[in-house]
């Protein structure tokens, strides 16, 4: 089966410039565009709604939302209604969601494994047409029930990456969205989706395993791998130290990186940026390096590959040669 192309995209500019890259992404061979959900950005359920009135074929989704800061219900109907609006192209990304960010709004990430079982227990049954009486640790619903079902099957995907999550992902996802570039990531990964899903009486097989990766691509390298740095250091400086120990990433790096955020000083964590961390936690470089890269994660198990920030120095012409060039190479 020949791998699935997904796109994340950051609803931070307007919803017509959205729409339009959405558009184009579609135009270049996309199958999936996955779009953010914070609260300091425009609405996703708008953002995904505009873009299912201009598009036509690409599957259309939250990479992620989160049941902290919205009631899983909630996410039922909109999901549901998403899928209607898309003839059946939507999908859902739910994960335990930023614990920076909640905290911004005053709410704590407690317990998000049950958090996150407990949510994906109740939007299922809930797009059933089930008269939902649901008592669990977090979620309590009585007699709650949709006047209106989806006409088709809506995957679920959960955002992953302690062990607890993936094995969750494994038992009852239909995919895992996981925030990694490199081959020992998706290793490390793997071998707990495999674990969650057999307890479950499921296979591998069924669970479809998303890279969700930081790609830059340019026909110049050092033009590519320039771009990435920003987004490696913030996902460095975001890293447990179990992450950065197992790319050998120096202690010395991590916190000039996090000393130079914590000032605001974004060039300064970029310069800090070494080699070595550009290749642990991003697929960067000339398209050729870019499709080497993928493929060694479709050798260890991955089945779909999302293009995640900053796609390239210019996103445009980035978007053109991740379809043209690297898209095309696999299919």
């Amino acid at each position: 089966m020949p791998i699935k192309f997904g796109i994340e995209f950051v609803p931070a500019t307007t919803i017509d410039g959205l729409v339009g890259s959405i558009v184009q992404a579609e135009n270049v061979g996309f199958d999936y565009v996955w779009i953010t959900d914070h609260y300091a950005n425009r609405c996703v359920y708008i953002a995904l709604t505009v873009a299912a009135l201009n598009t036509k074929r690409v599957k259309l989704g939250t990479g992620v939302t989160n049941p902290f800061h919205v009631h899983p219900a909630w996410t039922a109907s909109a999901i549901a209604t998403l899928n209607e609006v898309s003839n059946g192209r939507a999908v859902l990304g739910i994960g335990p969601g930023d614990r920076s960010t909640l905290a911004q709004i005053g709410i704590n990430l407690e317990k998000p494994l049950t958090v996150v079982k407990e949510a994906v227990e109740v939007i299922r049954r809930l797009w059933t047409g089930e008269t939902l009486n649901f008592t669990g640790d977090t979620f309590r619903l009585a007699n709650a029930k949709l006047n209106f079902k989806p006409s088709t099957s809506i995957p679920i995907y959960i955002g992953a990456q302690g062990p607890k999550m993936l094995e969750l992902a494994g038992a009852i996802g239909d995919g895992v969205l996981i925030n990694a570039s490199h081959p020992k990531d998706f290793e490390y990964a793997i071998k707990y989706i495999k674990e969650g899903a057999t307890r479950a009486g499921r296979r591998i097989e069924d669970v479809d395993v998303a890279a969700y990766a930081a790609l830059s691509v340019d026909e110049v390298s050092t033009k590519a791998r320039e771009t990435a740095k920003t987004v490696v250091a913030f996902i460095i400086a975001g890293s447990p130290d179990s992450v950065l120990e197992r790319h050998g990433i120096k202690k010395e790096e991590v916190e000039t990186i996090r000393g130079a955020l914590a000032k605001g000083d974004i060039p300064g964590a970029s310069k800090a940026v070494s080699d070595a961390s550009l290749d642990a936690f991003s697929i960067s470089g000339t398209p050729e390096e870019c499709i080497s890269k993928i493929e060694q994660l479709l050798k260890i198990g991955v089945t779909q590959f999302v293009a995640g920030s900053p796609l390239g120095p210019k996103k445009k012409a980035a978007i053109d040669i991740i379809g043209k060039k690297i898209i095309a190479a696999f299919k």
